[in-house]
């Protein structure tokens, strides 16, 4: 691997030839690039960001807005001095912003004439079959129509437990749901460095083309002005989704959103993987979910689940950490440690251990009809190591 590609050595041709003719693009702006220094919404940012928009959208491309701020907007209606700790005040807080700020959006793309689309999301939303087709007929019937959907994840109704985390997330899993052609994300930072931006001598990361190329590369954590819930950290993390998806994805400031959207080499260019495009409930479970807990599987259970994607059944569990419920998130480790796959759990940590080593019918016979079912079926697992034999040895091995 050659590594990450700086400033002084990038390739003039930068692969950005793909941003300049992206047809249907996801552009993610986060609330310290719409905010004011004192946390206020900023309506001049707005203007201009509507302003960049619309000429992308009069030049004949498709384009789907994903932003923050709602919680932004609420603080000052709220007499809050800052972005607040408990989830029931971020959500009240969110209730009263989500409104203003879609006031502010509509207001700036009349202008050009220019109709703006309020789409509230939940995780359910995106993994869930049913929830998944209707968020995207609805968001294709919108962009067909010639409307600017605004996304923003349904922050009243979120939960800690199970949401998205960080809008830049989002962005990717939308980009995916609509197949888009490039996403944006847009910060108060303007790329990727090798180091501390703040610090002299750090260079700008002009392109990404695996994630070891990001190996010793320090991207810090929270974001800086405390508006947010996302830093650097989500952002690489919502590249690798989007690229994984086969979507090219550039980081950067909103200050360069008409250069980035134009094909400009600014900021940093994750390229994408030509490879199948996984599911929306894959993507998500890989890389937008925290495990509540772990299930350690025998050799026999990590062969069939990594080496045949099979579902995960009660006989092939030997350990249970953690306080989980059904439905949450779970990792499956092999015995040396080795996380193996992620998955969707059918069971409450506490009954586990009752079932452990034991056969699906035996637990229907003893148990009942409703113990007859998988810990994790494959349909609400994720790979994430391929090769079985690496953690579980060859077939034979107790």
């Amino acid at each position: 691997m050659s590594g990450p590609q700086t400033e002084e050595g990038e390739d003039t041709a930068d692969r950005r030839t793909e941003l300049a003719g992206a047809r249907r693009i996801v552009v993610k702006v986060g609330s310290s690039s719409l905010t004011t220094p004192g946390g206020d919404i900023d309506r001049d940012r707005i203007g201009e960001l509507a302003d960049v928009l619309a000429e992308r959208r009069a030049a004949g491309a498709e384009v789907v807005l994903v932003s923050s701020g709602a919680v932004a907007a609420g603080l000052a209606p709220m007499g809050l001095p800052a972005r607040p700790r408990d989830l029931a005040t971020q959500q009240a807080a969110a209730s009263v912003g989500q409104g203003l700020l879609i006031a502010h959006y509509t207001a700036a793309f009349a202008r050009h004439g220019l109709t703006a689309a309020q789409v509230l999301l939940t995780v359910e939303d995106m993994i869930r079959r049913v929830q998944h087709r209707n968020a995207q007929r609805t968001l294709r019937r919108l962009l067909d129509i010639g409307a600017m959907p605004i996304v923003n994840e349904n922050d009243t109704v979120a939960t800690h437990e199970i949401r998205f985390g960080d809008n830049d997330r989002l962005a990717a899993l939308v980009a995916h749901l609509l197949r888009a052609d490039a996403l944006v994300l847009l910060s108060d930072v303007d790329a990727l460095y090798d180091g501390n931006p703040a610090r002299p001598g750090a260079r700008r990361i002009a392109r990404v083309e695996d994630a070891a190329d990001l190996d010793g590369v320090d991207i810090g954590s929270a974001g800086r002005r405390g508006v947010g819930t996302g830093g650097m950290v989500t952002k690489v993390d919502s590249a690798r989704i989007a690229t994984e998806a086969g979507v090219p994805t550039v980081l950067t400031s909103a200050a360069n959103a008409r250069a980035a959207l134009a094909g400009a080499p600014v900021g940093t260019l994750f390229t994408a993987r030509a490879r199948r495009r996984p599911s929306t409930r894959q993507l998500w479970l890989a890389h937008a979910t925290t495990a509540r807990g772990s299930i350690v599987l025998d050799p026999g259970a990590v062969r069939a689940v990594v080496g045949s994607h099979a579902s995960l059944l009660p006989a092939g569990v030997v350990k249970v950490e953690g306080d989980f419920s059904a439905g949450d998130p779970v990792d499956l480790r092999a015995e040396d440690g080795t996380v193996v796959a992620r998955g969707l759990v059918n069971y409450d940590a506490a009954e586990v251990p009752d079932l452990m080593g034991r056969s699906t019918r035996w637990l229907a016979r003893e148990l009942g009809p409703d113990y007859e079912r998988e810990i994790v079926h494959r349909d609400d697992l994720v790979l994430l190591v391929r090769d079985p034999e690496r953690v579980a040895g060859p077939p034979g091995r107790p």
